[in-house]
């Protein structure tokens, strides 16, 4: 959206009327799907996953961010109704990408198909993507225009920059673009996260700005209360929605599968990385602990204490050994597996690894350890 100053109050309660109306009417209530198997249907973090990828290849093709989001408002319209098998969510989702590109998108500016193709890695060829490009239009009665959650945060953004023009100056540094461009990367990262599929585009845009202003504007409050009044936004679904979206943009994203288990291993011999000067002590590696809440691989141990834990891992692998055995010097371990675990969220194993160099013809207390998969 292009800025024109000043802007007009009233043009801008005409732009929110209009997509609120667009809104209301392409707007369907979400419906959380019953679990399924994995091969039957998409699961949320599959989901997730796709619009990931999808935000990946926006960034290396450079086109708007309307592409993008319109793109993720597609996906989820067409996955919402029908159940597909994750082997078709790819093609799926580039389909979804291509058609908001040329929704959006200048002519000269819409990558062709070809080039989607092998810039996306998609693993599909051009006419599996334009047979599942017509079976979208089909599903959504060729109607792809609809009010997106950064249409809304372009006039929410701008209707506080008309009452507060210059607060982004004073209390950030930040002009209009760039505290925008801020806010829309903060957009990406919620649509990404399926647990705020349920909330309309709207509402998505008013809790990030509010929760914004909150941050850096001393009267966010009364800004908030009017932005509400223009939205006619009932104030406990912004208060609701506030922390859905606060929870999502505090949550760090692994980079990795959930679950992830560390296993290190030693060197087969002792002979380099090893610093000159390094005291000879022995080393411990303690990897990451990993909360038990949702999750657990070992039922009943979500109460466990951490000396217990250590406790168990000793007896699993008979450990019964005296300290005085293990005085000699460790080298560091510098090979590193990691495997995937299950798809659960936010459940998993923390991982203690002890790792015991010995002399030679010594051998290690604990049997070889090998990948291993959560599940």
């Amino acid at each position: 959206m292009k800025f024109i100053d000043p802007w007009g109050r009233q043009r801008l309660s005409f732009l929110l009327e209009k997509a609120a109306s667009r809104e209301a009417k392409m707007w369907r209530g979400y419906v959380p799907k019953k679990p399924s198997s994995q091969d039957t249907d998409i699961s949320p973090a599959q989901r997730d996953e796709a619009v990931r990828w999808l935000t990946e290849l926006h960034g290396r093709l450079q086109l708007y961010p309307e592409t993008l989001v319109l793109a993720v408002s597609i996906l989820d319209r067409f996955l919402a109704p029908i159940k597909a098998r994750p082997k078709y969510l790819r093609c799926i989702a580039i389909a979804s990408f291509f058609l908001a590109a040329k929704t959006c998108e200048e002519d000269e500016c819409v990558p062709s198909l070809k080039e989607l193709v092998d810039s996306s890695s998609c693993g599909c060829s051009s006419a599996e993507i334009l047979r599942m490009e017509r079976l979208i239009l089909d599903k959504l009665n060729w109607d792809l225009h609809t009010a997106t959650a950064l249409d809304f945060l372009h006039i929410f953004h701008a209707m506080v920059l008309s009452c507060r023009s210059g607060f982004l100056d004073s209390m950030l540094g930040l002009n209009r673009s760039q505290h925008l461009s801020m806010l829309t990367r903060r957009l990406y990262q919620c649509l990404s996260d399926h647990t705020l599929i349920q909330l309309r585009g709207s509402m998505l845009a008013l809790a990030l700005i509010t929760l914004e202003l909150e941050t850096c504007c001393p009267d966010w409050l009364a800004l908030t209360i009017d932005l509400l009044n223009k939205a006619q936004i009932d104030s406990s679904e912004l208060i609701r929605s506030r922390e859905l979206v606060a929870r999502s943009l505090s949550t760090p994203k692994a980079s990795l599968p959930p679950n992830t288990v560390y296993i290190y291993q030693p060197l087969q011999s002792p002979t380099t990385l090893q610093p000159p000067d390094q005291d000879p002590t022995l080393l411990c590696c303690i990897l990451g602990t990993l909360d038990f809440k949702h999750q657990s691989l070992f039922p009943g141990v979500e109460e466990m204490e951490v000396d217990d834990f250590f406790d168990g891992i000793k007896r699993l692998y008979n450990e019964d050994i005296t300290t005085a055995a293990v005085q000699e010097v460790a080298t560091p371990a510098t090979g590193a597996i990691a495997t995937g675990g299950g798809e659960g969220e936010g459940g998993g194993l923390g991982v203690c690894s002890v790792l015991l160099s010995r002399q030679e013809g010594s051998c290690s207390p604990c049997p070889p350890l090998q990948p291993v998969s959560a599940s």
